[in-house]
């Protein structure tokens, strides 16, 4: 299944990503220059042209990743609160099951020898 995913569906993406890379290998200047046209020039990155995509996807990736990650953080904090109260449950229904075992055995031995027998 794996090897049939990487065929239809990885190797022509990459395949589409090498093209797009020797297609766009030019150089180009990008400025950080919010303020265009004075004496002094702002931070400049002269890059190809698919480097610099390729940068700008991958910052969007990591920025959605945070956004989302940061978002979920109250539903992670309950998931852990939950779990934690489910062990805490656990823990009891274990000690009643425990209780009810040594009720069960004390009642047992407390009857006759002959009523033993019967149960």
């Amino acid at each position: 299944m794996r090897t049939l995913f990487r065929l239809l569906v990885v190797l022509p993406v990459a395949i589409l990503i090498v093209l797009f890379a020797v297609a766009n290998r030019h150089l180009v200047m990008v400025s950080f220059d919010p303020f265009p046209g004075n004496d002094i020039q702002g931070p400049q990155l002269t890059a190809p042209l698919f480097l610099l995509l390729f940068l700008a996807g991958a910052l969007g990736v990591l920025a959605g990743g945070m956004t989302v990650w940061f978002r979920q953080g109250r539903f992670r904090k309950q998931a852990r609160e939950l779990k934690s109260e489910a062990a805490e449950a656990r823990g009891q229904a274990n000690d009643l099951r425990d209780k009810v075992d040594r009720m069960e055995r004390a009642s047992l031995a407390a009857l006759p020898p002959s009523g033993r027998n019967a149960a």
